[in-house]
């Protein structure tokens, strides 16, 4: 299926880091493919596929202005065995090459301060007359992702996968 597809995927070496060897098949040149089609035969289990991930756009100060670049946000995330938080902050990174879509800095990207505006559900409740509410000036607490042991799994399982496939 990927030798049927390469122009439409994004294929990267297992054992990459940094952006490098990563092929963006719908960008790639026949040559690039056809290179990429003999890498793969030689080592299909020295490649990864995944689809192209269509990024957001967020405004970059370059050097004829604010332009749109590419980029994504990795969350900040623990994981107690029992329970999985998503910490208030993480990290953007851009790309910031016009069109670029990897956004590994070692390939020309950069990052973007990440700030999270609002309180806890604790806070707004108070705000809204709540009871439960932690004193104004509390320090945000980490938001639960979920609440039972089964749900823990398969939520840290699917973070973990994304966190590979995103992994350059």
């Amino acid at each position: 299926e990927v030798l049927d597809r390469l122009d439409e995927l994004v294929i990267k070496p297992v054992d990459g880091s940094g952006g490098k060897g990563i092929v963006v098949g719908p960008d790639a040149s026949r040559a690039e493919l056809d290179g990429l089609r003999e890498a793969l035969l030689d080592d299909p289990r020295g490649w990864i596929a995944q689809p192209v991930v269509q990024l957001s756009t967020i405004p970059t100060l370059v050097e004829d202005g604010f332009r749109p670049r590419h980029a994504d946000l990795r969350p900040f995330a623990v994981n107690n065995g029992e329970d999985v938080w998503v910490l208030p902050g993480g990290l953007t990174r851009v790309a910031l090459p016009e069109g670029q879509l990897v956004v590994n800095s070692s390939q020309g990207g950069g990052s973007k301060d990440t700030w999270v505006l609002g309180g806890t559900a604790r806070k707004r409740r108070a705000a809204q007359g709540g009871s439960q509410a932690g004193t104004p000036n509390s320090e945000p607490r980490p938001t639960p992702l979920h609440t039972s042991p089964a749900d823990a799994d398969i939520k840290a399982r699917h973070f973990q996968q994304q966190q590979q496939q995103q992994q350059d």
